[in-house]
């Protein structure tokens, strides 16, 4: 069971989606993550370990090779694309309680900003790194991510803005969302961002890559 494993863990690693993807072309007409993970389960395997030996470690892999240069986005998303094709696999045991999340995060782009692509990249790897992540789409209010604390008690907030004119709609934002939930934990990224941008706004972290903040999340993961 090991080897298949590993074999899973370089398929999402490498983002060999499936059997008919040609891509890597060192893996082609191999299984991808989509039949492995199907084979795993057929065999008996624990989908817990699956998650825990198989999809954390390759997408840590992944994340640190983005954060050295080594990669760049395209490479990521077809990891995340192979990481979600073994996902489908495994959301009835995380919808049954069998396979435990770290925790709830919740993700969206800014009032009055309609790029996603960052946004949506983020939330998959913090998929993949064990989160049960709530994506809000774009343009999201303050009000949405108020209603999403409600239906997710001590969720962590992300927020994403690509653009400076955008950005600007964090600070109350936040401000707005404390005043409902207080002890709420928010981290924002995006490329007009910065680490003292972040502090000034209140937020409690700035993730500068989805790396980032997947480390500061399984920081504060209970």
């Amino acid at each position: 069971m090991t080897d298949i494993l590993n074999q899973l863990g370089l398929c999402v690693e490498f983002g060999k989606i499936n059997q008919a993807s040609p891509y890597p072309p060192t893996m082609k007409g191999q299984p991808g993550a989509s039949e492995l993970t199907k084979e795993i389960l057929e065999k008996g395997a624990n989908p817990q370990d699956i998650l825990n030996t198989a999809l954390v470690p390759a997408m840590n892999r992944v994340g640190n090779k983005f954060t050295e240069g080594k990669i760049f986005v395209p490479q990521m998303l077809l990891s995340a694309k192979a990481m979600n094709e073994s996902m489908k696999f495994l959301k009835p045991y995380f919808l049954s309680g069998e396979i435990k999340r770290k925790g709830v995060f919740i993700i969206g782009t800014v009032a009055g900003d309609l790029h996603d692509i960052g946004k949506n990249l983020v939330g998959m790897m913090v998929e993949g790194a064990g989160w049960e992540v709530v994506d809000l789409g774009v343009d999201v209010s303050a009000e949405k991510y108020i209603q999403a604390l409600d239906e997710h008690p001590g969720a962590v907030c992300g927020m994403s803005a690509l653009l400076t004119t955008t950005m600007s709609n964090m600070h109350p934002m936040i401000t707005t969302i404390r005043e409902k939930h207080p002890n709420t934990k928010i981290i924002v990224g995006g490329a007009p961002l910065n680490a003292q941008f972040a502090a000034e706004i209140g937020a409690d972290a700035y993730g500068r890559d989805p790396q980032d903040d997947i480390n500061w999340l399984n920081s504060i993961a209970s």
